[in-house]
């Protein structure tokens, strides 16, 4: 049997007159977007560039989903109401299905950000939340869920299409999680690096933790952090790798999921 994943990464995430990444590098080598829908980044002319780009280069749109902060680029821990989040991912949904219409195309599947995706994914109420908000606006949004988490719980009570995601370019935890961007090196900057690990998850299904626990986790999706330095290299020789180890590299609306 070929394996097959999707590789996805982060994007869109400038705002005004200020870029950061190199999107139209990554979509030559990524199959499905993640874009910022203006919360924690982005804004709506740069939502509908990097869409008509994704849609040059064949790759599937996402809403990447954050809190409202964009001093902090989305990665401050906030709580608030479950129905209060509820609202804002739908709202931040409704954002770029807006754009992606200037380009005649849908909005696929939803990726939290940062903060609120390390959040989701420990807690049942938020990742509730979050999949409440896809059912009502398009049920069949792909909900696009860290490996192991409440999230991915979340998407198997509401009978949502699922992807479970690993990271290319981040540390894990003895628990499957990521660990804290405050520890130093929980960022993967070597490309080789992260080649061998995302190969591991692919092939093996699992992963390595910080402290050199292994961890078994399904991975349908693959992601890199666009807003790394790192991250154009960091992509290629990721698929560069998972290609040379016979895995088919795919977007999200052809993997088969669940």
């Amino acid at each position: 049997m070929t394996l097959s994943v999707n590789l996805n990464a982060d994007m869109g995430e400038g705002f005004g007159a200020y870029d950061i990444g190199d999107d139209n590098a990554i979509l030559k080598i990524i199959r499905s977007a993640n874009i910022a829908c203006g919360f924690h980044a982005g804004d709506a002319n740069t939502m509908r560039r990097v869409v008509e780009n994704a849609k040059k280069e064949g790759v599937s749109i996402g809403a990447h989903t954050g809190f409202n902060d964009l001093w902090g680029f989305g990665r401050r821990r906030i709580q608030m109401k479950a129905s209060d989040l509820e609202n804002m991912i739908a709202y931040q949904i409704g954002a770029l299905q807006a754009m992606a219409a200037y380009a005649g195309e849908k909005v696929t599947h939803v990726k939290p950000h940062g903060a609120l995706n390390n959040m989701a994914a420990e807690d049942e109420d938020y990742a509730m939340a979050i999949g409440r908000a896809l059912k009502t606006v398009d049920p069949n949004l792909i909900y696009v869920a860290l490996s192991g988490s409440e999230m991915e719980k979340a998407a198997e009570r509401l009978n949502l299409p699922l992807a479970r995601e690993g990271f290319c370019d981040r540390l894990y935890d003895d628990n499957g999680n990521l660990v804290s961007r405050a520890v130093a090196g929980s960022v993967i900057k070597d490309p080789k690096v992260a080649t061998e690990q995302v190969v591991r998850m692919v092939t093996e299904g699992e992963i390595i933790s910080m402290s050199g626990k292994r961890v078994k986790r399904r991975v349908d999706s693959l992601c890199v952090h666009g807003d790394e330095p790192t991250a154009v290299a960091l992509a290629a020789m990721v698929r560069e790798g998972l290609e040379a180890a016979g895995v088919k590299i795919l977007p999200l609306t052809e993997m088969k999921l669940n």
